[in-house]
């Protein structure tokens, strides 16, 4: 037996051999594919990518046709580089450049040489195109924006970086994807599938034909149409309000947490990103370090809710029992809470209950009420968490999960924020009081406002705000279906929402009204500080507004924020009344609050900032709506042209 073993064992790894070589040479040829490199040129087709639509069908985003110029650096001989640089328009240092780097991407492999080029200039390179070996011509489309605004909502198609394609192997040299926005989150639903062509080469480099008759071919599937929950006629409208300011609307359909309108300002004209000047523009948004248009204050901006928080600090103070309805608070144009501290309040003072202290926004009241609610508990750090955990149930100090790559969480403080500011303790509710009225360590983005009054308008319930509507033949995340119940029970709500529905009767809002329809909403001004120069200074409060419309059953949720806008009901409150008639009616009756708003510039104040020039620093050329340009105009970005530094 021993003497048989080892025979047996060549024969049988032997056999094993044969077998594998038989299988790969004779019955699967994919690895005679890969030997045969040398003599296959691969094509990629580039499907369309999906078209976007808005909630009623208005087209948004449809494609154009472009044409990269690529290179395969070894196929380059006695080419005429004088004459491909002038037909190109580029310098020959740019030219070496460029090849240069094709060469260290791979001399065997087409990458882009030049980009994006327009039908006139494709057709010039086309006619001579013969001249030039190693280079061809690879169409792609690029996007066509059918409007001049969303560009925050939309985001932009870049090209590839050397991470993306080592990370994700889809992805070759010259290909483009989805940057920010919609294109960046939903990239793989809009992409759709390349195709990919092998032809056979001869000894000379040109084509003979397919390889296999096509075996190997796949053809390019478009990517799919989607629809957004933006409502199209709203959002041009919220970024015409916002013109000359800087801040944020969101606007939310409360029954369903469908995203109708998310402004930011100062934004620009989408197509600006597209083509040839595509970085030449983006460079010039980047650097505008002051007005910041690529930031996306809606969702990335933190700031103080200052007093429509008053609105979760009463619902707190119901559900844990420390005051009701009829509860009194004597205010006496302020709030002394501790020896030598005074809360100030621009109420009309007397004696105050739950009713009046919202629709006339009373520090005395809310902040008697938030210390009651920290005093309720033996241990302030134990309250504290009872109180936070109350508040985050709103969706507030954390990432929402919504359908967007970019996002801020907000702060919402609990026992370890303070345990980090009092290392030795000994803090209670006095210190911690301004927390009350939105100011403290609570931070909030807008995004976050309008689903707290989605909740409110819910009366206790919200759904995680998203701003996909429609995937064609796909299925929208059923998270964006669940319900997330807060902690406060529903009885609790109507007594807030009359006081709500007062501050636009009898409150701080009463010259916002719109008549015929029942608006719920709640001024707020945060103040605002900052260092220039290194001293701490104090600018113009910004101006905050919440809402909601029609008080019974809600179709529109919103928050506005306007930085240094003074009052809410001075800009950000009109902002709200215009946009939740706009969306309601599709008209404007108050025509006098949108004359006002329209008027309305702050570039005065974002001056004090540090010394800004307005500057006209990008052309762009709208479109009409025949779709024909018409005529040019210049966006206004702020450019900051000092050496001040602010923090």
């Amino acid at each position: 037996m021993r003497k048989l073993l080892l025979p047996s064992i060549i024969i049988v790894a032997a056999s094993l051999l044969l077998i594998r070589i038989f299988y790969l040479q004779i019955i699967n040829d994919t690895f005679k594919l890969k030997s045969e490199n040398n003599a296959i040129k691969i094509k990629y087709e580039y499907p369309e990518r999906g078209y976007i639509y808005d909630r009623n069908g208005k087209l948004l985003v449809a494609n154009q046709a472009s044409y990269d110029i690529m290179v395969i650096p070894r196929e380059i001989k006695n080419i005429d580089t004088l004459e491909l640089c002038q037909l190109l328009d580029i310098t020959k240092e740019d030219f070496l450049k460029k090849i240069e780097k094709a060469k260290v991407y791979s001399p065997r492999l087409p990458s882009v040489f030049l980009p994006q080029l327009n039908k006139t200039e494709y057709a010039a390179f086309q006619e001579k195109i013969r001249k030039f070996n190693g280079f061809y011509v690879q169409k792609r489309s690029l996007r066509d924006y059918e409007v001049d605004f969303g560009a925050n909502i939309f985001g932009s198609i870049v090209e590839v970086n050397e991470k993306i394609i080592k990370e994700n192997p889809y992805y070759k040299s010259g290909d483009l994807i989805g940057k920010q926005g919609v294109e960046e989150y939903y990239e793989e639903i809009l992409r759709g599938v390349k195709g990919v062509k092998y032809f056979l080469k001869d000894k000379y480099n040109r084509e003979i034909g397919s390889y296999k008759d096509g075996k190997y071919d796949t053809i390019a599937v478009q990517g799919e149409d989607i629809n957004l929950t933006i409502d199209a006629d709203i959002q041009r409208y919220g970024e015409q309000l916002m013109i000359n300011k800087r801040g944020g609307i969101v606007a939310i359909e409360p029954k369903t947490g469908e995203i109708l309108a998310l402004v930011t300002a100062p934004s620009y004209d989408p197509s600006i990103l597209v083509g040839r000047q595509r970085s030449k523009n983006y460079t010039l948004l980047y650097r505008d370090s002051i007005a910041k248009p690529l930031y996306d204050r809606g969702l990335l901006a933190e700031y103080p809710p200052g007093s429509p928080f008053k609105i979760l600090t009463g619902l707190v103070a119901l559900q844990e029992g420390v005051v009701n309805e009829q509860f009194t608070v004597f205010c006496h144009h302020g709030f002394s809470y501790a020896r030598g501290r005074f809360m100030r309040c621009h109420c009309h003072g007397g004696a105050l209950q739950l009713h009046r202290g919202i629709y006339e926004s009373c520090n005395a009241y809310f902040g008697t009420a938030y210390m009651r609610t920290i005093n309720k508990y033996v241990k302030p750090s134990y309250a504290v968490d009872v109180w936070s955990n109350h508040v985050k149930s709103f969706g507030l100090g954390d990432y929402m999960g919504y359908d967007l790559p970019t996002g801020r969480r907000g702060s919402i403080p609990t026992s370890k924020t303070y345990k980090r500011i009092y290392p030795n303790g000994g803090w209670r509710s006095t210190a911690i009081v301004s927390n009350a009225i939105g100011q403290g360590e609570v931070l909030t983005t807008p995004i976050q406002l309008a689903n707290m009054m989605a909740t409110i308008a819910n009366r206790g319930y919200y759904y995680t705000p998203h701003i996909i509507k429609k995937i064609k033949g796909e299925k929208i995340d059923p998270k964006f279906k669940v319900k997330h119940e807060t902690t406060i029970d529903k009885k609790h709500f109507n007594p807030i929402i009359s006081g709500l529905f007062d501050v636009y009767n009898l409150g701080t809002a009463r010259g916002l009204r719109v008549d015929g329809i029942d608006i719920c909403g709640k001024t707020g001004t945060a103040e605002n500080f900052a260092k220039i120069d290194g001293k701490r200074v104090q600018l113009e409060d910004h101006s905050i507004f919440v809402a909601f419309a029609p008080k019974d059953n809600p179709k529109i949720a919103i928050a506005v924020m306007v930085e240094n806008g003074g009052f809410g009901a001075t800009i950000a409150g009109p902002i709200a009344s215009l946009m939740i008639e706009k969306y309601l009616r599709k008209k404007i009756t108050r025509t006098d609050l949108e004359k006002r708003v329209l008027e309305k510039s702050l570039r005065s104040e974002y001056a004090k900032l540090g010394g800004v020039k307005e500057a006209s620093a990008i052309e762009t050329t709208p479109k009409d709506s025949s779709g024909i340009k018409t005529k040019e105009i210049k966006t206004n970005l702020v450019i900051d042209t000092t050496k001040k530094k602010i923090n």
